[in-house]
């Protein structure tokens, strides 16, 4: 069966991002969204086990919401009152129930980007 990763590297301090709260929704018809995990990453920018696998893992349309500006405000970064990046969100198709698709977010406060990883 497949599985749903994610990692946050850091780019504007060359480093995992530890410590991004992190939600994973899946879509239904309609575009309605449903909380399907709330974690955070760990010191390695990952989380600590897969955001979803075996039965939990189907094909469909799924969302991330990082938390981007609240982790560089912890981290020293002066932000403006509106940040660029606040909350990225990534929305993404998983096909095949028995592939690995992996998400990585590669983060500073004013660029992202992301790709299917492996």
């Amino acid at each position: 069966m497949g599985k749903l990763t994610t990692h946050i590297l850091d780019t504007a301090h060359g480093c995992p991002a530890n410590g991004v709260r992190l939600r994973l929704f899946r879509l239904g018809t309609g575009g309605a969204a449903t909380l399907l995990l709330a974690t955070k990453t760990n010191t390695d920018g990952r989380v600590d086990a897969p955001l979803l696998a075996e039965k939990d893992f189907k094909p469909g349309t799924y969302r991330i919401e990082f938390e981007a500006g609240k982790y560089f405000r912890r981290m020293g970064v002066e932000l403006p009152k509106f940040p660029f990046l606040d909350l990225i969100t990534i929305q993404f198709g998983i096909s095949d129930g028995d592939s690995h698709y992996h998400v990585p977010l590669l983060v500073s406060p004013y660029g992202y980007s992301t790709y299917r990883g492996s």
